[in-house]
């Protein structure tokens, strides 16, 4: 059931915003501030490693020194890149990571590899949110925000293995309305 439930919602949302995908997708093109999208790899399922897709909303070549965490006020976001982190609409790439089967719409946040071992050396059970896809959409998510620390990261990780244990088709429900609330409110970085 989670399964088509994925499909189902993924493929409608992705249908619904077309008009937006393409007013995004004009407004990255004429800025000119490198490719429309970003792919970055992730570990999912499995641990195993997945193009995730984005939005671009920072300057190319933005980690010139290695992997670092988006934090508030972000001086490599590019002005456009902040209304889209804002208003996470830079995730709406990723359905299209739901539908390829990389991931589901509820499930813990995927992480870089470089920060998932830095969060598993704080949190060894970390390692078992690899058993199910990861979602576009986490309880961490909802519950803890972005996360610009190893520290926040842990917190929300924590918050992904209570959902671990206690997932549930009425819980999924619970966190795509939180998701939607967060949207609307303009919650993000």
């Amino acid at each position: 059931m989670k399964l088509l439930l994925d499909y189902v919602l993924s493929a409608l949302a992705l249908l619904l915003c077309i008009p937006l995908l393409l007013y995004i997708v004009l407004r990255l093109r004429v800025s000119g501030n490198g490719s429309v999208f970003y792919m970055q790899e992730r570990l999912g399922r499995g641990g195993r490693p997945f193009q995730l897709l984005k939005f671009r909303t920072m300057v190319p070549d933005a980690e010139p020194c290695g992997p670092c965490l988006a934090v508030p006020g972000d001086e490599r976001a590019t002005s456009f890149g902040r209304t889209l982190r804002k208003y996470h609409l830079d995730e709406l790439p990723q359905l299209w990571n739901v539908l390829r089967g990389d991931m589901s719409l509820v499930g813990p946040r995927p992480e870089r590899e470089f920060f998932a071992r830095q969060v598993e050396a704080r949190l060894p059970e970390y390692g078992r949110l690899y058993e199910v896809k990861p979602g576009l959409t986490s309880l961490g998510m909802v519950e803890c925000g972005y996360a610009g620390t190893i520290e926040q990261m842990v917190a929300r990780a924590r918050r992904d293995l209570y959902y671990l244990e206690h997932r549930s088709f009425w819980l999924d429900l619970r966190i795509l309305c939180a998701t939607v609330r967060e949207v609307w409110r303009g919650k993000g970085i």
